[in-house]
């Protein structure tokens, strides 16, 4: 009977579940969050800010040097700021033993941070335990 319901039809070919605190009055966290939704992620939201926001991160293993407006968890893994998609989803094929991605503070540039033909160079960063992080992928200026 599951299969067959309506429900089961939509969810199918949709991305991967992501939830994500945010300033509730941000715009580019919002439109971040529409970017992956335009190309199927199923995402929640949770209102946060200030130092309940900056506790969430740095508990789940983000360290501050990395932080940036938002924070999601998808798949046991932690996305902080502006990632784009593509890194997300090389995030969970390879399956790295790491307690995320990060792209500290706001490049002009990267997913909802203004153009991407105008964007300044940005590493993100792939955050393993204990705070270490190495360079994931770098986007050269355009």
């Amino acid at each position: 009977m599951l299969a067959a319901s309506p429900l089961r039809t939509l969810a199918q070919g949709f991305g991967p579940a992501i939830h994500v605190m945010k300033d509730p009055n941000c715009s580019c966290c919002s439109a971040w969050i529409e970017i992956l939704e335009n190309v199927g992620f199923t995402v929640t939201t949770e209102p946060s800010a200030g130092t309940l926001l900056m506790r969430y991160k740095l508990d789940n293993g983000i360290p501050q040097e990395m932080v940036s407006c938002h924070t999601g968890r998808v798949e046991g893994y932690m996305i902080e700021g502006h990632v784009p998609v593509a890194e997300i989803r090389r995030l969970l094929d390879e399956r790295p033993d790491a307690v995320g991605l990060a792209v500290p503070g706001m490049p002009y540039g990267s997913p909802s941070m203004g153009p991407e033909s105008e964007r300044e160079a940005y590493d993100v960063f792939l955050v393993r335990g204990g705070g270490s992080t190495e360079v994931f992928t770098s986007y050269a200026a355009a």
